[in-house]
């Protein structure tokens, strides 16, 4: 019997609060509270419009080694760990897989793509590739992926291997639980243990931003408004108070 770990998973309203944050501006604010590489490289999303916010199940893959894996998986399905993967999602779930960046093996497919829609995950990350994506488009689910490959996931030289363990995705360290953030600018991991302190720093620059992007679009001088000198604070707490916020 295969056994895969389950993630902890963030209370609900900190899901939701984290929505109105961009990937851009989680990185920017992650990186000036001291964690500097949160943005998930070379992996791009293939779904624009689509943004989502969810925590992490991780997916491992590894070189294949012939005394490791047999390339018998199929002979069990059960045996295969990318199907537990997707077994632990929930609605909201994010899967990230380090795929090793391997742009021959299609971790999943048609078939795995609608399973995990029909479990309510948001999306996917892969650094690598998915293959049937002709059908994936239909599915609607976001997807931030290297490319596509029309061979199946063990094909080539590589296997899965764990499923909840910390991870390299894309050069960034991702560990089961942490928060995606992903957008048309990219995916952006927020360790569980900063999001608090994002939440308070991004809130802050999502609003002065709103302020300056208005005065801007006036016309207004770019040294004073961005980033939001303090010649203007006096002015963007009237704002402030104008609007309700």
């Amino acid at each position: 019997m295969t056994h895969t770990p389950d993630i902890t998973r963030p209370k609900p309203e900190l899901i939701e609060a984290l929505r109105g944050i961009g990937a851009a501006t989680a990185s920017a604010e992650l990186h000036r509270i001291g964690i500097r590489n949160t943005h998930i490289e070379g992996v791009n999303s293939w779904t624009p419009g689509h943004s989502i916010v969810g925590p992490a199940i991780t997916l491992q893959f590894m070189p294949i080694r012939e005394d490791v894996y047999q390339d018998d998986e199929y002979g069990d399905p059960e045996a295969q760990l990318h199907r537990h993967a997707l077994y632990h999602c929930r609605a909201g779930d994010v899967v990230v897989v380090d795929a090793r960046g391997k742009m021959d093996s299609g971790v999943f497919g048609e078939m795995m793509m609608t399973y995990l829609k029909g479990r309510g995950g948001a999306g996917v990350i892969i650094d690598g590739c998915l293959r049937d994506w002709p059908n994936i488009q239909k599915i609607d689910i976001g997807c931030w992926i290297k490319g596509l490959t029309p061979n199946y996931h063990t094909q080539r030289s590589i296997f899965p291997h764990g499923v909840n363990v910390p991870i390299a995705c894309g050069n960034c360290y991702v560990a089961p639980g942490d928060i995606i953030i992903a957008d048309d600018d990219g995916a952006v991991v927020v360790p569980i243990g900063y999001v608090d302190k994002l939440l308070h720093r991004a809130k802050a620059h999502v609003e002065w931003e709103e302020f300056s992007r208005l005065r801007l679009s006036e016309g207004g001088d770019l040294r004073r408004y961005y980033p939001l000198s303090d010649e203007a604070r006096d002015e963007y707490e009237a704002w402030k108070s104008r609007e309700g916020k």
